[in-house]
């Protein structure tokens, strides 16, 4: 398929993808199926063209950023592949790199011993399983060294653009804070959003989601506002709740 030769959203981590959490139970308040299409309405209006913020020039190259993006932020994994990607963008290549020569490029990186084996893995495996390129099934991608269902899905939405939803730290607070899919898990959350989001959204759901955490329902002070969700969110204005230091973790 076309490579990939723009940003892109993170997501990744490794094979348990870090999406623990130590909520005491999901918000019992649940958006009605009027309200759910109005909060996607919105945030259409607000970001119509969302674009996900890791940079990436193909698809294997933004399959090891989303791995590498476990509990690092984005903007750290961009500046560390800028470098490693002008040398390694193809799983061969990254192979002739090798673990320790990959380290050098990843070192600013959080667990980047643990990364490394895992990107070298999954060269390894696409190159002897998958003919160099990236699988297009849930089942295959969770096959490869680091990657769990939340990278998995986050492939699929944007390499295979399938409306899948994988749900970071971020889609958690905000589905549980406004009732949008409550769970006291990320799979929870992940059925509720495959359940509730209307088709016409759902293939940019999880992006929406995603950067109204990340800018705008943060975790400790949310920007309540500044926020298009007012009038549909429960949370009150400028409040902090448990959810503000909960929610899964190492995302």
């Amino acid at each position: 398929m076309k490579p990939l030769g723009r940003k892109h959203a993170a997501g990744g981590g490794p094979a348990t993808d870090g999406c623990e959490h130590d909520m005491d139970g999901p918000s019992p308040v649940r958006l009605s199926e009027p309200e759910v299409r109005e909060l996607f309405r919105r945030l259409k209006e607000r970001m119509p063209d969302p674009r996900p913020e890791l940079d990436a020039p193909n698809d294997f190259c933004f399959l090891v950023s989303v791995v590498l993006s476990a509990q690092a932020t984005d903007k750290s994994v961009n500046e560390a592949t800028a470098p490693l990607y002008a040398v390694a963008s193809t799983p061969r290549q990254m192979l002739e790199l090798g673990e320790e020569g990959l380290i050098r490029y990843i070192k600013p990186i959080g667990l980047y011993n643990a990364k490394a084996k895992n990107v070298i893995r999954l060269s390894r495996q696409l190159e002897e399983e998958f003919g160099g390129t990236l699988p297009s099934t849930r089942e295959d991608l969770m096959k490869l060294a680091g990657v769990g269902r939340k990278t998995a899905n986050v492939v699929l939405n944007v390499v295979f653009r399938k409306p899948t939803m994988p749900v970071d730290t971020h889609v958690f607070r905000v589905c549980n804070r406004t009732g949008l899919a409550p769970g006291r898990d990320v799979l929870e959350v992940e059925e509720g959003l495959e359940v509730r989001v209307p088709a016409e959204y759902a293939l940019d759901a999880h992006h929406w989601l995603l950067l109204h955490g990340r800018y705008t329902c943060t975790a400790r002070k949310p920007r309540c506002g500044d926020c298009v969700l007012a009038g549909l969110c429960p949370m009150p204005k400028e409040a902090e709740t448990p959810l503000d230091k909960s929610g899964p973790i190492g995302v």
